[in-house]
C-alpha cells in the first residue's frame, strides 16, 4: 500500500440512527467531538437521521412523509373556507 494517501484518523465511532433508536459500531473516519459509552467502552458519537434500520426501502414499511409544500397543507386545511366566501358572493351576484 502506498504511505500517505489514507486518512490518518480511522477509528471506531458510534452512529445512532435516532428514527429507529438502533446503534451502529463501525469503523469511519467521520470527525466528531461527541462522544458516547456504548458496551462499556467510549466511543465517538455521530447521530443519524435514517439508516438501513429505518429506510422504507430495507424495511419494507411505507411511511408517510411530509412532502407537500406549504402551500398544498395551507389549501388543504384551509380550502373549504375560501369554496363557501366564493359559493356565497356567486349568490349574492345571482340574487341582484
Amino acid at each position: 500500500m502506498r504511505k500517505d494517501i489514507h486518512p490518518a484518523n480511522y477509528q471506531e465511532v458510534l452512529f445512532h440512527d435516532t428514527n429507529a433508536d438502533v446503534f451502529f459500531l463501525t469503523r469511519s473516519t467521520v470527525n466528531t467531538k461527541a462522544t458516547r459509552e456504548y458496551e462499556g467502552t467510549e466511543y465517538p458519537y455521530f447521530p443519524l437521521d435514517i439508516s438501513s434500520a429505518s429506510h422504507p426501502f430495507y424495511t419494507g414499511e411505507q411511511r408517510k412523509t411530509s412532502t407537500e409544500g406549504r402551500v398544498a397543507s395551507f389549501n388543504k386545511r384551509f380550502g373549504a373556507f375560501g369554496g363557501r366566501n366564493k359559493k356565497a358572493a356567486a349568490d349574492t351576484d345571482s340574487a341582484e
